[in-house]
């Protein structure tokens, strides 16, 4: 395997699409701020006064809102709930795994606040019932995109191999790895790889 291949330009070109992507993601952000009359403040959310007035009036009261919920969604919210047990779990067992074993391995940790942004919470047009979710579902998602980093960086570690068949989504990270099949990639390249957490 030597000299660039087309899969290689193509991957560069998408970086550089990435990169646009983002910028245009940012200029879009402050368009909203601007949309929405509010900034941000040592990462605090802040609205204007008249605009916290009008959304706190856009509210559905609590009692409103569980006589219009279907019993069905009531009677799952245990399954729902339930759920924080193993998420909870999760968290933490990933989380000690990587300050044991990336720091034997000499693997960068994954920083978790930059998954995890509990912050639809403070919107005042939610009720309480809507923010716990907002809170729930801000921590599960952001909790699974933590894990798949530390996972994917376990992953670059021990078997940087690409799979036979493509997966609907693979990590970012799956770019670097050998193609499958590849053993003179795997034997002399595999340090370089184990290295390479740009």
């Amino acid at each position: 395997m030597t000299g660039r291949t087309r899969l290689d330009e193509i991957l560069e070109r998408l970086k550089a699409v990435q990169q646009e992507f983002e910028q245009e993601v940012d200029k879009v952000l402050d368009e909203k701020r601007q949309q929405f009359n509010y900034k941000l403040h040592r990462g605090r959310v802040i609205f204007k006064r008249n605009v916290r007035r009008w959304q706190r009036q856009q509210r559905t009261g609590l009692l409103r809102y569980l006589s219009r919920a279907p019993l069905a969604f009531i009677l799952s919210a245990p399954v729902i709930y339930g759920m924080i047990i193993p998420l909870v779990f999760l968290d933490l067992t990933v989380t000690l795994y990587q300050h044991i074993c990336f720091r034997i391995y000499g693997v960068p940790r994954v920083c978790r606040n930059d998954y995890l942004f509990i912050d639809r919470h403070y919107l005042p047009y939610l009720n309480l019932i809507e923010k716990i979710n907002c809170v729930y579902c801000g921590y599960g998602n952001g909790l699974i995109e933590y894990s798949r980093e530390v996972i994917a960086r376990t992953e670059q570690f021990w078997c940087p191999i690409k799979h036979v068949r493509r997966t609907p989504d693979p990590h970012h990270r799956t770019a670097k790895f050998f193609d499958y099949g590849d053993a003179d990639a795997w034997r002399e390249k595999l340090e370089k790889v184990r290295r390479d957490w740009e």
